[in-house]
């Protein structure tokens, strides 16, 4: 019991510091919403309206062939007149350039006529059109593959009809018109410009994602760290000043002094957590999503590591300006790495796969599959024990070199 309250007059003596020192107030409450009001601002809207695909076909065929009727047919020449979620059709001319673009990622994929697709049509033995499409770019390969299919069947209904019109004209003995037709025939593949029709049906209107809901996770995970790793540096000071001797030198155990300087440091981020939220409910309109109870767990746990990264800190440097410096550091360092600063869910893998050796970057995965994807408790699980693993080797390490002296 008398352990208990020594902790307890600890973390209160530290709340009362963080209290009257209005630089630190601000810093930890204050300046992480400007960067909130600034990001929300300038992310406002996106994501508002549906991208247009855009779909590019390229022939192999030599000039005057069947495949370039078809493509001057079908390519989009006045966009404006595209009704919304209609895609683009764009006439790429060289086949290696545009296999070469997909196989960059610069290209989502391409529809390819063959360089024989004319003689097959006119011949009867048919042509294999190609979709060459990037394995990630799975609109752009679904909407080409339906184009292909499209295409094929128009010009084998047309070819079926236009054979047997030839069919009956050679009963007849018309050997001159049956000729005529064939060519007619072909030509009726491409005369009507609308030759493949897009039917647009649009449900319901397409909201813009609340930048917020990715913004204040990401500044919550890098302030309340930020914080709690500055925290260091009233842990060095006090060593440095004899406070810490002087406590043990009134009975107060080491486990207590510990307890109460940790104990202090979750309270600072427990009020800062609860101030994010609270304003990011009822001034930004944030949505929890499907598991609010996830999103509360997933940042107290960010609390508890962040505040064991402090206390270890402390542990490992001698001076307040070392521990002020380190402090600065590793939050600048892992907030980008991190997903902080930006979603992680829209930078390369390399960056995704480096995220996740720091404890920001599975904080902020948990947060956006909640809040942005949708998720539900089960999905964030594995960012949780992430963090509770940080949390207890961060722990650990506060522990075993905590020491009171400055000697």
């Amino acid at each position: 019991m008398k352990q208990l309250k020594h902790i307890w007059f600890i973390a209160m003596k530290d709340l009362k510091l963080f209290a009257a020192d209005r630089m630190a107030l601000s810093f930890a409450i204050l300046y992480p919403f400007l960067f909130v009001v600034l990001f929300n601002f300038l992310l406002a809207g996106i994501g508002g309206e549906d991208e247009r695909l855009e779909l590019h076909l390229v022939t192999q065929e030599a000039e005057g062939g069947l495949s370039h009727q078809i493509i001057e047919a079908l390519q989009t020449k006045d966009e404006s007149q595209l009704k919304p979620g209609e895609p683009r059709i764009v006439w790429t001319k060289d086949y290696d350039e545009a296999r070469q673009a997909v196989e960059d990622k610069e290209l989502g994929g391409f529809l390819a006529f063959p360089a024989d697709f004319t003689e097959g049509v006119l011949m009867g033995y048919g042509a294999q059109l190609e979709v060459i499409a990037h394995a990630d770019a799975f609109n752009t390969r679904a909407a080409l593959n339906g184009l292909a299919r499209a295409i094929a069947s128009r010009v084998g209904a047309q070819r079926v009809a236009n054979h047997a019109i030839i069919g009956l004209l050679i009963e007849q003995g018309l050997i001159g018109q049956a000729i005529q037709q064939l060519f007619l025939g072909q030509e009726a593949i491409i005369a009507e410009e609308a030759f493949i029709g897009f039917e647009i049906e649009k449900v319901g209107k397409v909201e813009a994602e609340n930048p917020a809901n990715f913004v204040i996770p990401g500044y919550l995970v890098m302030f309340t760290f930020f914080t709690a790793g500055l925290s260091a540096v009233t842990i060095v000071r006090e060593r440095q000043n004899h406070t810490l001797e002087r406590l043990l030198a009134g009975s107060v155990r080491r486990e207590s002094i510990l307890g109460g300087i940790f104990t202090g440091t979750v309270a600072k981020g427990l009020i800062q957590i609860a101030i994010f939220w609270t304003a990011g409910i009822l001034i930004f309109g944030i949505d929890l999503g499907l598991s609010p109870a996830a999103v509360i767990i997933l940042s107290i746990l960010m609390v508890l590591m962040s505040s064991a990264f402090g206390i270890m800190l402390a542990t490992l440097v001698k001076t307040p300006r070392s521990a002020s410096s380190i402090a600065v550091l590793a939050s600048l360092v892992l907030a980008p790495l991190g997903g902080c600063w930006w979603p992680l869910f829209i930078t390369p893998e390399w960056m995704q796969f480096i995220a996740k050796i720091t404890p920001h970057g599975w904080a902020n995965t948990g947060f956006n599959k909640l809040m942005v994807f949708g998720a539900d408790f089960s999905a964030a699980v594995p960012e949780m024990l992430a963090l509770v693993g940080f949390a207890v080797v961060f722990g650990l390490i506060a522990i075993w070199r905590f020491r009171t002296s400055a000697v």
